[in-house]
C-alpha cells in the first residue's frame, strides 16, 4: 500500500498551524472543484485534498498520522504498525476515522471506517467521554493486577501547533478481562461545564503478542512439540500454562495436529475458557551418523506408508 503524504498534498510543512491548513484547503478546494476547474484530473485532486484535510484539520487524527514518523520511507509497501493506537487517547464514542466520504485504502488502514467525529465537541454540561487502547500481558488477565499507563492526548497549542499532552494513570486490570473489553475510569474524561460531571475514560484492552500462547475469546491455545517416540508410545510432559506448570499425559499413537483440551485453563471468568495444546511432531535432524543410521533402520524395517491414502490402484 502506497504511503500518502498529506502535508505534501496540502502544500504545507509538517509544522503548519491549524489556521495554515485551513487556508491551504480553501485555496485548493476552489482550485480543483470539479464544477469550476478546467484541469483534467480535477476530480481526483479534489478527493485527495479532501482526504488530506480530513486528517490534518483534526488534532486527534493529525497526531495519530504524525505518529508514523519517518519509518514509512524505508518501506516500499506501507504497513501501519498493528499497535499504533495503543496509548493514544481521543474523545467521542468512536476512533478517529473516516465518515461517509470516499477515502483511500491508506486512510482506512489508519483510521478504519468509524465516524469522523464532527460535532463531537458540543458545549454540553456533561464532559465528553475519552477512549484509548491499552496493551496488557495475557498473564495480567489470569491474575489481575495494577498497571501504570501513559496516555497521549492531542491538542492545539497557542501558536496553532498540534501537541501531545501526556498523563499517567494507575489502572486496575480485573482478573478475567478479555481482549476487546473495556475498563471504565469514571470522571477521567473531559471536565464538565458548570456543575456538570466530568466524562469517563474507556480503555479498550488488547493483549500483547505472546511467543507461546494465542488467544481466541476466553480460549487459549499453544503448540506442543513432541519427539516421534513420545507421540507413538505416549508419555508425560511438563506443560507451561499461564496459570502454572502442569503434568500433561500424551496418549499413545498421537498424531500431529491433535488438540488436547484442558478444560477451564483458559482465561478465568464465571465460565472459564479452555486451554488447547496442539501437538506437533518434531523430527530429529539427520546430521550425524548415529541418527542417519536410526532413520535408515526404520526405513528398512518399517512397513509404514504415510501416503497410503494417496496411492491409486
Amino acid at each position: 500500500m502506497e504511503y500518502k503524504d498529506y502535508y505534501k498534498t496540502m502544500g504545507v510543512g509538517r509544522d503548519a498551524t491549524q489556521d495554515e491548513i485551513k487556508r491551504a484547503y480553501r485555496k485548493l478546494a476552489r482550485k480543483y472543484h470539479p464544477d469550476v476547474s478546467q484541469e483534467a484530473d480535477a476530480e481526483q485532486k479534489f478527493k485527495e485534498v479532501g482526504e488530506a484535510n480530513e486528517v490534518l484539520k483534526d488534532p486527534e487524527k493529525r497526531a495519530a498520522y504524525d505518529q508514523l514518523g519517518s519509518d514509512w520511507q524505508a518501506q516500499q509497501d506501507f504497513r501501519p504498525p498493528p499497535d499504533r493506537e495503543s496509548g493514544f487517547e481521543y474523545t467521542g464514542g468512536s476512533r478517529p476515522g473516516g465518515g461517509e466520504h470516499d477515502f483511500s485504502d491508506f486512510f482506512e488502514s489508519l483510521f478504519g471506517q468509524g465516524g469522523s467525529g464532527d460535532g463531537r465537541r458540543g458545549f454540553h454540561m456533561h464532559g465528553e467521554d475519552h477512549h484509548a487502547k491499552i496493551l496488557i500481558d495475557l498473564q495480567d488477565s489470569y491474575n489481575g493486577t495494577t498497571r501504570t499507563i501513559t496516555l497521549q492526548m492531542p491538542g492545539v497549542a497557542q501558536d496553532g501547533q498540534v501537541i501531545n499532552r501526556q498523563r499517567n494513570l494507575n489502572v486496575s486490570i480485573p482478573r478475567g478481562i478479555r481482549q476487546g473489553q473495556q475498563i471504565r475510569l469514571a470522571g477521567q474524561g473531559s471536565t464538565g461545564m458548570g456543575d456538570g460531571k466530568a466524562g469517563d475514560l474507556y480503555l479498550e484492552v488488547e493483549f500483547r503478542p505472546h511467543d507461546i500462547y494465542r488467544v481466541d475469546g476466553a480460549d487459549v491455545s499453544m503448540d506442543l512439540p513432541l519427539a516421534p517416540w513420545e507421540a507413538a508410545l505416549g508419555t508425560m510432559v511438563k506443560l507451561p500454562t499461564p496459570s502454572g506448570v502442569i503434568d500433561l499425559k500424551i496418549p499413545a499413537n498421537s498424531q500431529g495436529g491433535r488438540k488436547l483440551r484442558l478444560k477451564g485453563r483458559g482465561i478465568p471468568a464465571k465460565t472459564a475458557g479452555d486451554l488447547y495444546a496442539i501437538l506437533h511432531i518434531a523430527l530429529p535432524p539427520a546430521d550425524d551418523p548415529g541418527t542417519r543410521e536410526w532413520y535408515q533402520r526404520m526405513q528398512r524395517d518399517s512397513e509404514f506408508n504415510p501416503r497410503a491414502k494417496l496411492e491409486v490402484a
